[in-house]
């Protein structure tokens, strides 16, 4: 596989919401004008209602203005609208990637020391609304689930704003607890090596689609009961594999290996390195005909979620550069994109390995019980597309075959257990 570059596009992170913005180039005069500079007036006044209004109508006379968009999600972000802040931030930074390599009309933050990508401003907003959805609970006296949602919120790491208020929530509730207290296993799930696994029950599920000609054809096919880990295996996790085992580190490890990527999924490791790592932990790689169905469930769906249309509240896609590891969102990331057992990341971040080779007609002429690819072959199979991809390989039906030794920026993994 060859490796796309693109424009990589910086952002100055607001720590917080309400944080002032200074424009330091202007767009091209157009239709709309007059409302984005009004509305770069309310949100330094810290009117975000009015803001919002005011760009929306800008926006409407014209849908290309960048500065319009990036503004507006300002001022939806300050509102904790998350949906709208994340559809204008992206879609500025997409117009401005088209702008080209040496001009760009993004305005820039008064904290131009803390650049980081979109997608790392997505991660916050993550945190943000999950502390918000914590402060909700807790004021309508739904304390465990508040206490999860604030458990998911420490884990993807907070920004100091967002330790603060992470401590007042924890102050508010009716007893004292750690921040890296665990949770005990409950609704069909396991702790193993401090990583969830999710039950997924026996039965049966629709295997295949139309839509690829190794994928037909679709067919019901019964699988034993399984446990799947809830998230693909993470540096920090995989770091602990390599302290005990002393195996070699994949390519970039030192770089992979950082205190801000450890809730990341771990890369650049082959199918041998996922089948080592699992058996290590007590567990195995999955079949590819288990990973389908925890991925989709039994109904059929095309996607982990559903049959929507990707976007970036689903799955972290379509990136345009690795960037030090930063292109891969730490893992538990994208709530709306969860399977129907609740398991994370099964379309896009990393490409995950699983136990079969890989055969063009293995779904005509497997077994309808428990099947499992080609005794023998050349390539394994990895599912469930990346960072990288475009959203036609999130399909969760989709297959792709890659050499087993390969180490890719975009190769990683989850593990299964047999109960």
């Amino acid at each position: 596989m060859k490796q796309r570059r693109g424009v990589s596009i910086w952002l100055g992170l607001i720590v917080g919401v309400g944080t002032t913005v200074i424009p330091i180039v202007t767009q091209a005069a157009g239709a709309g004008d007059q409302d984005v500079a009004k509305g770069e007036s309310l949100l330094k006044n810290k009117q975000y209602a009015e803001a919002r209004t005011t760009l929306e109508a800008g926006i409407l006379k014209d849908p290309s203005n960048i500065q319009a968009h990036f503004y507006l999600g300002e001022a939806c972000r300050a509102l904790e609208a998350w949906a709208c802040a994340e559809e204008h931030y992206d879609t500025a930074f997409d117009l401005d990637a088209k702008s080209g390599p040496t001009k760009s009309y993004l305005p820039k933050t008064k904290l131009p020391k803390t650049k980081g990508k979109v997608y790392r401003l997505r991660e916050e907003m993550t945190v943000w609304r999950t502390l918000n959805e914590a402060k909700g609970l807790i004021a309508s006296g739904k304390i465990k689930q508040a206490e999860e949602a604030m458990d998911s919120a420490h884990e993807l790491g907070l920004t100091t704003d967002q330790q603060t208020l992470y401590h007042q929530l924890q102050a508010k509730l009716p007893h004292s607890r750690s921040a890296s207290s665990k949770k005990p296993a409950s609704g069909g799930e396991t702790d193993t090596f401090e990583m969830p696994m999710v039950l997924v029950p026996a039965g049966t599920f629709a295997r295949g689609s139309s839509l690829g000609e190794d994928e037909k054809p679709v067919r019901q096919i019964y699988l034993n009961a399984f446990y799947m880990d809830k998230f693909e295996v993470t540096v920090g996790q995989y770091a602990k594999y390599l302290d005990a085992t002393e195996m070699e580190e994949p390519p970039d490890w030192s770089t992979m290996n950082q205190s801000r990527h450890q809730r990341r999924p771990v890369v650049n490791v082959s199918w041998e390195d996922a089948v080592n790592y699992c058996k290590w932990a007590g567990k195995r790689l999955p079949t590819e005909a288990e990973w389908e169905k925890a991925a989709r469930g039994t109904d059929g769906r095309i996607y982990p979620w559903g049959n929507e249309a990707p976007t970036r509240l689903h799955a972290n896609y379509g990136r345009k550069d690795w960037d030090d590891h930063l292109a891969l969102s730490p893992v538990g990331s994208f709530e709306a994109g969860k399977s129907p057992y609740g398991i994370y990341d099964m379309a896009g971040n990393a490409w995950e390995w699983v136990f079969d080779w890989y055969g063009l007609d293995s779904y005509k002429q497997g077994p309808d019980k428990n099947p499992i690819g080609p005794a023998k072959g050349e390539e394994k199979v990895v599912r469930g597309g990346s960072w990288l991809y475009v959203s036609d390989f999130l399909r969760s039906a989709h297959r792709f075959n890659a050499q087993p030794m390969n180490r890719h920026f975009g190769y990683g993994f989850r593990c299964a257990k047999t109960p």
